[in-house]
């Protein structure tokens, strides 16, 4: 039974890289995010927007401990999971977890450059704005993605092969 979690700030590439390594090793694939959505019949923003971030965050963590039931599969957390509660302790006594790092500027500019700034937390920010949002979003997680056991930082295929590479050590 293999279990993986893949942290990180938004942009980084946890549903990217999660698809793609469940695909390579044959894995269930898991995106906290849709799988929220699917179970509670409405958005991520609907939620924060209605029932606000103390609630979702309660939600989020019992899905969370849902999939951890989940065997062979790759997760993909939503970017504050680790941060509330005991999300963090709890994924690493469930599987391996994954933190993919990247800098602000790399984030700022994934997400300027995709379909992403459509999300809520950084709608309307571009250039120096967003850079600087992520940055401070970065500081105030970096102490609970640094529990990841690891943490890999490079290119999408480098960081699928590293994964499936640690996978195969289990």
């Amino acid at each position: 039974m293999r279990r993986v979690f893949l942290i990180g700030y938004m942009g980084s590439g946890k549903t990217t890289i999660g698809k793609l390594v469940a695909e390579k090793l044959g894995y269930g694939f898991v995106d906290m995010d849709v799988y929220i959505e699917n179970k509670y019949f409405n958005t991520i923003s609907q939620i924060f927007a209605e029932l606000g971030e103390e609630q979702f965050r309660l939600m989020e963590q019992r899905c969370l401990h849902e999939v951890s039931e989940f065997e062979d599969v790759i997760i993909s957390t939503g970017g504050g999971a680790p941060c509330f509660f005991d999300n963090m302790e709890y994924m690493k006594s469930k599987g391996l977890t994954i933190y993919l790092k990247l800098t602000a500027a790399e984030l700022a500019e994934r997400l300027e450059s995709s379909q992403a700034n459509k999300r809520p937390l950084i709608a309307g920010r571009s250039g120096d704005e967003l850079k600087d949002f992520i940055a401070d979003g970065l500081a105030k997680r970096e102490a609970f993605y640094s529990q990841a056991i690891y943490a890999l930082s490079g290119d999408i295929d480098e960081t699928v092969n590293e994964i499936c590479t640690l996978i195969s050590r289990l």
